[in-house]
């Protein structure tokens, strides 16, 4: 077995990595620390949840002279919660060290950022390639005396549109001094071409597909019309254990729009998306992480860097269009050695999306059956008896004992008063009506899967009608929110204008 000992780095960094609870290297660590710390640029290619923060940020501090008043090391993220989670850590493991780190992304203070660079408190800076080019431009930040520069996330950074921002930033950097380390899921032509342009005989790690962690998740989707994929989620909240959750819209409108959907409907949520301040963002992470918020409804582009413990559940309320993000997205769960659900809602014209999916991650992804009324009815009930038997084990109801010792001193019979009492207890759930599924529509060609109509059909907890909990997202009147906004995907355009 690999040690973090074993790697070359300095006794104070493997004391660190080991004081905050990691054995051993991943492969993705094991493979790249060293040449890092050789010197060699690096691509490394691993997916996310795959341990390249540490891969990178070990060798770096490790390169790194405290007390030089000069930047020797840059770090690009795409966005800001990605910049914050990378920052943090290399907090941590710089801390004996007395390496100052500092972080900078749009929307936060420019004196929190500049005052640190004037006066030479930086050693490594860490942040989004627009706040980068600004400080520069203003001549706060120096990249000339950058030795160490990484590019995390290269693949969202182009996606995003960052492709120009990456190559102003590198020009801004010596070449000759610079070692140089891109790590990306994925290597499409662009990223080639900025690898072949800016590194140096590059030593390329990747990290196979059956390394990645899908293996601990159990992956299953629901086959839903586009309209009920509402309807279809609060069911799922009905009768899924669900201790923390991520769901994944697929542009910032649509965040806002799902979060407030589903608090109305008794289950509280908040999105996460680049039209809230840098404060309110910090603020709603916050609660989530510490497991106050329990539903986070967030776009692929402000969940990069979400790395909490403990999520439970990663739900698509859409499939990405690409396989790559499914990925990203669903690696957010089943971390170190833990498991996890990754959930998809899937309508029948987007089955095609599934097989290529499953073709990417050399899995395969069940079908399960939508949660019936009666499913839901019965989990109701038990979670109602099992609140009883808590609370009749406590034994802290005198004045409730008073209330039913006197209407059983009237002449009423015990068990009629104690079944009166749990119907009045079970109206709480009658006033949140389970959410009606029309039946599935399907189409004449499946894509190979097999005949799922038919028989099928929905299920017979009734049409639209009555229901308004029922319906689809559509976002505003009508049929429970429809007739409103049929985009299929903006999240290009959204990714542009949320450069910072």
């Amino acid at each position: 077995m690999t040690k973090f000992s074993d790697l070359n780095l300095s006794s104070d960094i493997v004391q660190a990595v080991t004081d905050l609870g990691y054995e051993e290297p991943t492969p993705i660590q094991a493979a790249v620390i060293p040449s890092l710390l050789e010197g060699k640029d690096i691509i490394g290619q691993a997916q996310t949840g795959t341990g390249k923060t540490a891969a990178f940020a070990l060798p770096m501090l490790q390169h790194i002279m405290p007390g030089k008043r000069v930047v020797q090391g840059l770090v690009l993220c795409p966005t800001r919660e990605l910049a914050m989670q990378v920052a943090e850590a290399m907090t941590k493991y710089g801390a004996a060290r007395g390496t100052k780190i500092l972080v900078v992304y749009g929307g936060q203070s420019y004196d929190r950022q500049t005052k640190p660079l004037a006066k030479g408190k930086v050693d490594i800076v860490v942040g989004t390639p627009g706040r980068i080019i600004d400080l520069v431009k203003q001549k706060y930040l120096d990249l000339g005396t950058v030795r160490h520069l990484v590019l995390d996330e290269a693949d969202e950074m182009l996606s995003m549109g960052f492709v120009d921002d990456i190559e102003t930033i590198l020009a801004e950097t010596d070449p000759k001094q610079r070692q140089t380390a891109l790590f990306s899921a994925t290597l499409p032509h662009q990223i080639r071409r900025l690898a072949d342009s800016y590194l140096h005989e590059p030593e390329t790690v990747k990290i196979e597909a059956e390394a990645l962690t899908v293996d601990r998740i159990d992956q299953r989707f629901y086959m839903v019309n586009h309209d009920d994929r509402l309807a279809v989620l609060t069911r799922l909240f009905e009768v899924e254990e669900m201790e923390r959750v991520l769901i994944f819209a697929r542009t910032r409108l649509d965040t806002g729009r799902l979060a407030s959907e589903l608090a109305i409907r008794g289950f509280p949520a908040e999105a996460l998306s680049g039209d809230l301040s840098q404060v309110a963002r910090e603020h709603v992470m916050k609660r989530f992480k510490e497991g106050r918020l329990k539903v986070l409804v967030a776009t692929d582009v402000a969940a990069r860097g979400i790395d909490v413990d403990n999520l439970s559940h990663v739900i698509n309320f859409e499939p990405p269009q690409f396989e790559e993000v499914y990925v990203h997205r669903i690696g957010r769960t089943g971390r170190a050695g833990a498991t996890g659900v990754a959930i998809s809602l899937i309508s029948p014209k987007e089955l095609f999306r599934l097989k290529k999916i499953e073709r990417y991650t050399n899995s395969q992804i069940r079908e399960a059956q939508i949660p019936t009324p009666e499913e839901i009815t019965a989990k109701r009930n038990a979670r109602l008896e099992e609140q009883m038997r808590v609370w009749i084990n406590r034994d802290r109801c005198a004045k409730e004992k008073e209330t039913i010792q006197a209407l059983i001193d009237e002449g009423n019979d015990p068990i009629l008063v104690a079944a009166v009492a749990l119907k009045l207890a079970q109206s709480e759930d009658k006033k949140r009506p389970i959410a009606s599924v029309s039946p599935l529509r399907t189409e004449r060609d499946r894509g190979g899967r097999g005949n799922r109509g038919g028989g099928r059909g929905g299920y017979r907890g009734g049409g639209r009608g009555g229901n308004r909990s029922g319906g689809g997202y559509r976002g505003g009147g009508g049929r429970s929110g429809g007739g409103g906004d049929r985009r299929r995907s903006n999240g290009g355009n959204d990714r542009r204008r949320n450069r910072s």
